[in-house]
Parts: C-alpha cells; sequence; structure tokens
C-alpha cells in the first residue's frame, strides 16, 4: 500500500527515517536546554518539587512563534513534500508542540486533533517527529485505523490517573486502537479526526520525546484563533477567519475539553 492509499484507507502514514540522526540530536539537545532553562527559573508552571514527571518536563506550546530551529522544522521541505503526497497541495502551517514524556510520566487519553483547530472547511493535520524509540513500555503513539472518516466525537471522562487531559473518547464499534511503533527520525502523518493518543510511559529510565507540527489543508477558510499566525511553507503569513472553539459537545481549549453535557471542566495547563 502507498502513502496515498494508505492515507486513504487509514488516516495516516509512517515515513520511516525522514529526518537525520543529527537532526534528532539537534531538537533533542535544544529543547533538553529549553526546559533546564525554565527549571532554573521555575516558569512556565513548572514545579520542581512536584511529584508528577510532567510538572518538571510540561509540553511545549507553540515554540515555532519565537523559536527557530522549531520553525525549521515547521516548514521544513522533506515534510512538505510527503504533505503534498498525502493531500495533493501544500497546506498551510499552524502550530508545533514538544513532548518530554519522561519516565513514569502519563500519557494523552484518545482524542481527535481537529476537536481543537476547528477548521473549515477541510481538516488540520499533523506531522509528529518521534525523538526517541517509541513502543509500549514508553508510551508510543495509539492510532484507530480507519478512523479518520468517523465525524468529531464527543469526549466522555477519561482517567486522570493514566492522562494529562479528562477526556477521552469511546471507540465505536469495530475500530481498535493499535500501537505505532517508532525509531527516532521516523514522522507520523495523521488526519485531524483519527483517533489516537498514548498510555503511560511504564519505563522506569526511558523519555519518549516528539517535536510535533499542525498543518491545515488549503481550502480552509477559518481555524480557531487560538492557532494563529498560520503561514505559508515559504513563510508567508496568510490571513484566515476565526472559528468558534467548539462545538455541540463542548467548549475545547489546548488543554482539555470543558463539555456541556458532562460538566467537565479544563485540567490545569500543562503548557
Amino acid at each position: 500500500m502507498d502513502r496515498r492509499q494508505a492515507w486513504e484507507a487509514q488516516g495516516f502514514w509512517l515515513e520511516k527515517a525522514l529526518i537525520s540522526p543529527a537532526e534528532v540530536e539537534e531538537i533533542r539537545t535544544h529543547f533538553m536546554a529549553w526546559n533546564d532553562e525554565r527549571r532554573s527559573a521555575v516558569a512556565d508552571g513548572i514545579d520542581p518539587s512536584s511529584s508528577d514527571p510532567l510538572a518538571r518536563y510540561p509540553r511545549v506550546m507553540h515554540p515555532h512563534r519565537v523559536d527557530d530551529l522549531s520553525k525549521r522544522f515547521l516548514l521544513d521541505e522533506r515534510i512538505r513534500d510527503v504533505l503534498v503526497n498525502l493531500l495533493g497541495e501544500e497546506p498551510l502551517a499552524a502550530q508545533t508542540m514538544v513532548y518530554f514524556k519522561p519516565p513514569q510520566a502519563r500519557g494523552q487519553a484518545l482524542h481527535q486533533d481537529q476537536a481543537y483547530l476547528r477548521v473549515s472547511p477541510g481538516t488540520c493535520v499533523a506531522a509528529w517527529i518521534a525523538l526517541d524509540p517509541c513502543d509500549e513500555e514508553n508510551g508510543c503513539m495509539e492510532v484507530v485505523p480507519g478512523s479518520h472518516k468517523l465525524p468529531l466525537l464527543c469526549p466522555v471522562e477519561a482517567d486522570l490517573s493514566k492522562s494529562f487531559v479528562n477526556t477521552t473518547l469511546e471507540l465505536p464499534p469495530g475500530y481498535k486502537a493499535v500501537p505505532a511503533i517508532m525509531e527516532p527520525g521516523d514522522v507520523l502523518f495523521f488526519h485531524g479526526n483519527l483517533i489516537h493518543g498514548s498510555g503511560p510511559n511504564e519505563s522506569l529510565t526511558r523519555f519518549r520525546r516528539a517535536h510535533i507540527a499542525h498543518y491545515i489543508t488549503a481550502e480552509a477558510k477559518e481555524v480557531w484563533t487560538g492557532y494563529k499566525p498560520i503561514l505559508r511553507f515559504n513563510g508567508e503569513g496568510v490571513e484566515l477567519n476565526d472559528a468558534e472553539a467548539g462545538g455541540t459537545c463542548g467548549k475545547v481549549t489546548e488543554s482539555g475539553i470543558e463539555m456541556v453535557a458532562g460538566h467537565l471542566t479544563a485540567p490545569n495547563s500543562l503548557h
């Protein structure tokens, strides 16, 4: 099955060894130093005294806005070329994140990225760069093949002992999450409606770090304002309308979903 066939049938594509070992080490070293600087300042939500590993290694949101290295990989031509092959045209760039996921850290329960970005028309697309070997022990990504064909599902309450976000999705009959085993430099591309998530890092010694970028399809006219500014791959800005941050399921934020019916509130930000 080639890229396009896999994308249309499964909603994701794993591109092996797209990023070189030297570049992986560059990203990994850069953001570990970034976190050391935040810890020394006891800033950005870091709590060195906490027993929660994620309080010592909180995720980094939108680093490309201030960081040249992250912006370089957001607009990387190799990632662009795969996206064009999958989508048939060049998308727009919207967001970056870095997840550290240290030993014994919680994972992120099942979700759909489009619930957050609210792209219309079209959808968002993720490019998830593995910076460490990723397997079931250290909480690799889990994807639900074919779930990109589903609409956005309303969330239910998640187990906060296993997930740092407070909501999850119940899989419809016939759908099953499968592990995405990855090596450093592999890039997992996936559709905005694809259900995905990860379990806790059960390892005592191994990180599961990743640099993630989100894109939006070229026909988009609106996106949630929290993801602006939107960029072309040449670095130029693009003006889009503001989408509402939520829908019939409730209000969506970067740190969780505040459900209307279930009265769930978003957890404290781990930015």
